[in-house]
């Protein structure tokens, strides 16, 4: 129960990595705020729940759990998110900036021709989000003289892929693991942690319902993986721990690719 006493809140939390977070956070004793811009998320992509909700899974952990449905691209919604947070429990000790992804992909993703509008939404969706709630969550923690910080951004952030595709959310997330190292420069003085993580291919419920346990899909990315498998929510999880605990007091500035090698030097 390494973090009894603690409150954590996980941005897209309501399925997937995020809620995966969520519940790593509640195993481990804190009292957990889930955010989602649709807490029923998990429905979406038939991920089991072993409860209601995925605030009931976190009380049957014995911890303390606040539901916000909030968009977190959305100022105004975020700061009301912390302060209802701090209003419910009084801090805020650790923050997982989750929600994001590669959503509403358009034909043209090029480098040389996105749609710009699709560029700026990509760009919100996984930076802005994340900016805007390091801001929320840094004034209370600059008060109490601590907290941790985790940004998600991923591999797709650390290299190229070789190719121009996807350029809105590869960039995106280069700007998280960027923002992340700006921050934690910013905030080490106050006691505050903050780092990012860059998951590789992980099956989460939305990749494994757009295929990537398939067959096909296996015999393409295993052989660029060296550990030989795809990850899981829990691989990432469990990193998630290390940067929020006493495990890594004394890290704060990095970017952890959690990618069974796949982004290697």
């Amino acid at each position: 129960m390494k973090l009894k006493g603690k409150v954590a809140l996980v941005t897209g939390g309501g399925r997937g990595l995020g809620r995966a977070y969520v519940l790593h956070l509640a195993r481990l004793g804190a009292d957990v705020v889930v955010n989602d811009v649709d807490l029923n998320a998990a429905a979406e992509y038939n991920e089991q729940l072993t409860a209601a909700t995925v605030m009931q899974e976190v009380e049957a952990f014995g911890g303390r759990a606040l539901g916000i449905q909030a968009d977190v691209t959305n100022k105004d919604a975020v700061d009301g998110m912390f302060e209802e947070t701090l209003g419910t429990f009084g801090r805020i000790d650790i923050l997982v900036n989750n929600a994001g992804g590669a959503l509403n992909t358009p034909p043209n993703h090029s480098a040389a021709e996105a749609d710009i509008e699709h560029y700026k939404y990509t760009m919100d969706l996984n930076l802005t989000s994340a900016i805007l709630c390091c801001q929320a969550a840094s004034r209370s923690m600059k008060t109490q003289r601590s907290g941790k910080i985790v940004n998600v951004s991923s591999q797709a952030g650390l290299w190229s892929g070789h190719n121009g595709g996807h350029v809105g959310y590869k960039v995106a997330k280069a700007g998280v693991a960027h923002y992340t190292r700006v921050l934690a420069a910013e905030l080490g003085p106050y006691n505050i942690h903050v780092n990012s993580i860059a998951p590789g291919w992980i099956l989460s419920s939305r990749a494994v319902a757009s295929g990537r346990d398939s067959e096909a899909a296996r015999a393409k990315l295993l052989p660029q993986i060296p550990l030989g498998r795809l990850g899981t929510p829990e691989d990432c999880a469990k990193v998630v721990e290390f940067l929020v605990t006493d495990l890594s007091d004394y890290v704060t500035g990095q970017c952890i690719p959690i990618c069974g090698g796949v982004v290697a030097w």
